[in-house]
Parts: C-alpha cells; sequence; structure tokens
C-alpha cells in the first residue's frame, strides 16, 4: 500500500481515507463495523470522523459516530491507525449544529470542551488530525489558531487541519500560526469531484505553495457520479432521494446542488467515459480525485459494506492520459454543475 504524507507533517496515510458519516444514522453498528473492517483489511489505515456526525446532524444522534468507531478501534492496534475528526464550527456560520445549545465558536473554550468530548467517546489518548469543521468568520483567527494549538502543545492532538475553508482563510491562518511559532494547518477537507472543481481556481495553488494537503470529500459527487439519479430517478434510501422528500430547507438546498441539470447532464458523459475504460464511474471518480500532486488521500463513504468495493477499485487504477482529458472535455463543455 502506498502511503502519502499530510502537508509537512509527520502523518503518513492511505490514498483513500475511510469516511464515517454515516454511522449511526445510515449505518448501524453492525453494518459499521462491517465497513470499518473491511476498509481495514483492504489496507486503509486513515480514519474520518467528527463530533457532530452522524448527518443529516440531529440532538438524538449527535456524537454516535464518534462512539461506534471508538468501539471498532478497540479491537485495532492504535499507533497503527491514523484517527481523523472535528470540532464543530461556529454557530455563526451556514448551519446551526445541534450540539453545545448551538452555541458553538472556534474559542477555546468550545474547542476544548470539543476534543475533550472527542476523546472520551473515541476512548483514545490522542487525536491524530483535528480539524476545524466549517470556518468562524467572527472569532479572530488568531484566538482560533492559538486555541488548536494549545491542544498540540497539551499532547492530545498531533496535527491540524481545516475544512471547508476558502484561499484567504487557510493562507491566513496559516500566516498567523507560522508568525506566533503556533501549530498550523496541515490539510484542508473539501468538496472536490468531477463535478465540483472550484478548488483547482485558487486553493490548488495555496496548498502546492504552502505544503498543505487536500482530503477530498464527495468525491463521487454524494452518489450523484454513481448514475444513480440519472433518466429521471429518485430512488428512496439514498441520501438526495430522502433530502428532496423532506421538508427541511437546508436539505433540500444541498439536495439540488447536488441533483440537477448540469450535474445529471455531466454524470451521463462521465457514465460513457467509465465505459470505454472498462471501469464503474465510482472507481473513475475516486481515482480522478487521487491524481492530484496536492491531494493526501480521499475520503470515500459507504452505507452498506457492499458499496465499497468499487470505490476501493481505485487503489489499483491509475487512469490514461487520454481518459483525464476525456474527463477535462466534460468540464469544458459544462463548467462548474454545482455552481
Amino acid at each position: 500500500m502506498e502511503h502519502r504524507y499530510v502537508g509537512r507533517s509527520g502523518l503518513r496515510v492511505s490514498p483513500i481515507c475511510m469516511g464515517t458519516m454515516s454511522f449511526g444514522s445510515w449505518s448501524d453498528r453492525n453494518e459499521s463495523f462491517k465497513i470499518l473492517e473491511t476498509a481495514f483489511d483492504r489496507g486503509i489505515n486513515f480514519f474520518d470522523t467528527a463530533e457532530v456526525y452522524p448527518v443529516p446532524p440531529s440532538p438524538e444522534t449527535v456524537g454516535l459516530t464518534e462512539e461506534i468507531f471508538g468501539e471498532w478501534i478497540k479491537t485495532k492496534p492504535r499507533d497503527g491507525l491514523i484517527v481523523a475528526t472535528k470540532v464543530a464550527g461556529a454557530a455563526s456560520g451556514w448551519f446551526v449544529p445541534p450540539i453545545r445549545q448551538g452555541l458553538t465558536a472556534i474559542d477555546r473554550h468550545h474547542v476544548e470542551l470539543a476534543v475533550e468530548g472527542s476523546l472520551r467517546r473515541l476512548g483514545i489518548d490522542y487525536i491524530d488530525l483535528y480539524q476545524v469543521h466549517w470556518p468562524d468568520t467572527v472569532i479572530p483567527i488568531d484566538e482560533s489558531m492559538e486555541a488548536l494549538d494549545r491542544l498540540v502543545q497539551a499532547g492530545k492532538v498531533r496535527y491540524l487541519g481545516t475544512s471547508n475553508e476558502n484561499a484567504y482563510g487557510l493562507t491566513k491562518s496559516n500566516t498567523i500560526s507560522d508568525y506566533e511559532g503556533w501549530a498550523r494547518f496541515e490539510s484542508i477537507q473539501n468538496n472536490f469531484s468531477l463535478l465540483n472543481r472550484r478548488f483547482l481556481d485558487e486553493l490548488a495553488n495555496v496548498c502546492r505553495r504552502e505544503q498543505v494537503s487536500l482530503l477530498p470529500y464527495s468525491p463521487i459527487g454524494g452518489g450523484v457520479l454513481s448514475g444513480k439519479y440519472n433518466d429521471g430517478q429518485l430512488p428512496s434510501n439514498t441520501r438526495f432521494g430522502d433530502y428532496l422528500n423532506e421538508d427541511d430547507p437546508r436539505q433540500q438546498a444541498i439536495a439540488k446542488r447536488f441533483v440537477n441539470e448540469g450535474t445529471l447532464a455531466s454524470t451521463e458523459k462521465y457514465l460513457e467515459i467509465a465505459q470505454k475504460a472498462g471501469m464503474s464511474p465510482v472507481t473513475l471518480a475516486t481515482a480522478w480525485s487521487m491524481n492530484f500532486d496536492f491531494v493526501a488521500s480521499t475520503i470515500i463513504g459507504a452505507r452498506t459494506v457492499d458499496q465499497l468495493d468499487e470505490a476501493l477499485a481505485a487503489l489499483d487504477v491509475t487512469l490514461s492520459d487520454e481518459t483525464l482529458r476525456e474527463c477535462d472535455e466534460v468540464h469544458s463543455q459544462i463548467p462548474y454543475p454545482m455552481g
């Protein structure tokens, strides 16, 4: 198994990371364990979770994913796994998380409460990669970075990362940390796929110049790139099938961003490219996201263990120059279908 370094850190991770956001909602404990065992048996050493998981977040289930993962990790050698989790972002942002009474912020108080809660639920002594789930636009960046640095100095966290951040936020955060001698963000976890290439506009340049690694999530566009929403299909027991049939305006907006005329037209073309290349569209999409020098590990997810095979097959795939050119041509014809 190839391993890649995350940023300038000592973390060496498998090129695929096992995401866990379905554990406790769409995936029960037994299925979650099967998913984890299968990923581990295939050589995956990198696992990503969050204090606010599972999704969709609710006061009744928040933290359950970490508990399930914590139960499983007790059966494995701790120093052989890279464990990543996240502190919920600020309630002043795009989403009010159902945790700490909806008053979250990336300040010392909330960061310390969050990490202690995650360590307790995970049942471990330290977290390898601790990430900000989404930015805090109110608390000064230097206050947030100082609070996060305290966790590293205390030995509770090895390295820091961020998520859902823009080029300004990543650059400003690390500039302050470099100036103050604090721990910096070694990674950024953003949405990146054949359907959403926004990361290439500017953040890729920041990552290359500053040696920060991208950990792409939703490499198959939330399942859209599998083709299951094409031809007018809106299957039940799927993320966006469920979201589009619910009254929650936030979930409706998320679903319409992923499932729309542009994404479905693009997917139709990617299905043809995958067939020509002799692989499943899920394998194609996962392999494409792994094919960049600034990417350390692509985060995959699954509701059932059977869904893992096509994504994990990307570990053994090298996309040809022709296939990559064909993918680029789709983007030139239908640019930024997710907006």
